[in-house]
């Protein structure tokens, strides 16, 4: 059975480790303890039953209350499975950082690391180029090499 637990906001790391430690410590039927990717104020338990669940978090700190109704994994299942955004940069490209400290920089793609999400630039109005590491949502694509090709 799957219950979410309502915690104490940006404290939910340390909640979960009380959770799972409590319930290590007195031996109880809690499989997982989960602080999900964005969301924030609440962790997601899987316990054998209710009683469980409610003994693994009774009384600890940060935890605000527990909702006693079990949610489906269906319910949860877009929260817990990351999803991959269609990534449209590539090797060559020109971008603009649209982010400090870099803002409105020029900037050409040497690399795309698609697991981590980052692109790999070199500025172009820099005197010595150097290979800066960026997330892929700091920049936006301004120019596309195969573009100018058919412009020609």
């Amino acid at each position: 059975m799957i219950f979410v637990v309502k915690v104490t906001t940006n404290k939910e790391e340390q909640a979960a480790d009380l959770i799972a430690a409590r319930a290590e410590k007195k031996d109880l039927d809690v499989f997982t303890v989960v602080r999900p990717h964005g969301l924030r104020g609440y962790i997601i338990i899987e316990a054998a039953d209710h009683e469980n669940a409610e003994q693994a978090v009774f009384n600890l700190p940060y935890v605000k209350g527990f909702i006693n109704k079990p949610i489906t994994y269906a319910e949860i299942e877009t929260m817990l499975q990351p999803v991959t955004a269609a990534i449209n940069i590539e090797k060559g490209d020109t971008v603009e950082m649209i982010t400090e400290p870099f803002k409105r920089e020029k900037a050409k793609v040497m690399r795309v690391d698609k697991a981590r999400e980052e692109v790999i630039v070199e500025l172009l109005e820099a005197a010595v180029p150097i290979p800066i590491t960026v997330k892929i949502d700091n920049v936006k694509v301004i120019r596309r090499p195969k573009e100018e090709k058919e412009e020609e």
